[in-house]
């Protein structure tokens, strides 16, 4: 069977305007992922431009928001593209459940996209690599005859493959869900992920909806920063985040913040 080309949309990004949960469709409340205190109260998100970028602790919710997102979309929420499912079934998410009780506002829908977990990273590029190795069998295809764009990733180190995959997967129209990318990103790697995000910003073609810890990547221009704390969404600077307070203290004196640190 031919397979489907996704439709070039007219409209610039962002896509997907908004997201709200429904009350009515929690099954129970005292149950994770509706206990979390971002949860407690009303949970409604807009999205007025075409970066978001999310920024928190850890356990406060980032990661299960970004996995409903993307099940809302119709990504598994275990991470990939549309039409990759379970890519790890080993791995609990709790996207699909959040998913249910989440209503979604699309001015359109796209149809392509992909949700990108670092954690299941290596996952997807078997699978990926495995495909493309398939798909050259069938073709009767030997591996010197291979494409000059087949996967490949797992042969580059951890952040090679994170910026390849990035280069090679994220700069059509669509949605585009990024978890955590500076996971395996060394400094010179997170800028190459800054330059990435421009072309994709310029192209007007892509939404990028981020949750990081790196304060490089929090600084990208244009972009809406928001801190998610048991309070719920605020709007930031990337200056009044704890993660840029830490690294400045850091970077004015290392060794002093380190000793002070251990130490207390």
């Amino acid at each position: 069977m031919a397979r489907r080309r996704h439709r070039t949309i007219n409209l610039p990004a962002p896509y997907l305007k908004r997201v709200w949960l429904d009350r009515a469709l929690v099954p129970d409340e005292e149950a994770y992922p509706f206990c979390l205190p971002v949860f407690r109260d009303e949970f409604d998100l807009s999205f007025e431009s075409a970066i978001t970028i999310i920024v928190g602790e850890n356990g406060t919710g980032k990661s299960t928001i970004l996995e409903g997102i993307a099940a809302a979309a119709g990504f598994d929420s275990g991470g990939g593209g549309k039409g990759h499912h379970s890519v790890d079934p080993g791995i609990e998410v709790t996207g699909a459940e959040l998913s249910a009780a989440l209503r979604a506002g699309w001015l359109p829908k796209v149809s392509y996209g992909w949700f990108f977990r670092a954690e299941t990273f290596f996952t997807v590029a078997r699978y990926l690599d495995r495909s493309a190795v398939e798909a050259d069998q069938s073709l009767g295809r030997a591996a010197s005859d291979a494409p000059q764009f087949a996967p490949d990733y797992l042969s580059f180190s951890h952040g090679e493959g994170f910026i390849r995959f990035f280069e090679e997967r994220c700069q059509k129209q669509g949605i585009f869900i990024f978890d955590e990318p500076e996971s395996a990103l060394s400094p010179a790697r997170q800028i190459e992920f800054l330059k990435l995000l421009r072309r994709m910003d310029l192209s007007g073609q892509c939404q990028v909806i981020m949750a990081t810890h790196a304060p490089m990547l929090m600084a990208y221009p244009n972009a809406t920063l928001l801190r998610l704390s048991k309070y719920g969404f605020e709007p930031v600077t990337v200056e009044q985040t704890d993660h840029y307070r830490v690294m400045r203290e850091f970077c004015a004196d290392p060794r002093g913040f380190v000793e002070a640190t251990i130490a207390e």
